[in-house]
């Protein structure tokens, strides 16, 4: 709803692009934070530190928005600033909620290197 907002067109215009953004999103989450953890186990990281946290988000925010400006820019015939315009605001909302969202999940679930330290 909110693309259809952004671009004046309807919901069922920019239904494909939302999905084609989700998907991009999945993806994205899964190889980067994968990358991720196994520098963090590198490097011998047992925690994530707020600015840990930080560049993680910011990381992960920067290449989901290299991904999407393409799709954004051909779905609806726009330039790259038209493009960017349309994702600031969903960027700056899932900026926010990727860096609540990994917290919490390593509050409840730890990382694959912390079990391993755990259970020596």
């Amino acid at each position: 709803m909110l693309l259809a907002v952004l671009s004046g067109g309807t919901s069922s215009q920019s239904l494909p692009v939302a999905v084609a953004i989700s998907t991009v999103a999945v993806l994205w989450n899964y190889v980067f934070n994968t990358v991720f953890e196994k520098i963090e186990q590198k490097l011998k990281r047992t925690e994530r530190s707020l600015m840990t946290r930080i560049v993680h988000s910011s990381i992960f925010e920067t290449g989901l928005l290299l991904f999407c400006l393409p799709l954004y820019m051909y779905w609806y015939q726009v330039d790259i600033i038209e493009a960017f315009r349309m994702e600031a605001l969903i960027l700056l909302f899932f900026l926010v909620y990727t860096f609540v969202f990994t917290w919490v999940f390593d509050l409840i679930f730890a990382l694959p290197h912390q079990r391993a330290i755990q259970a020596q």
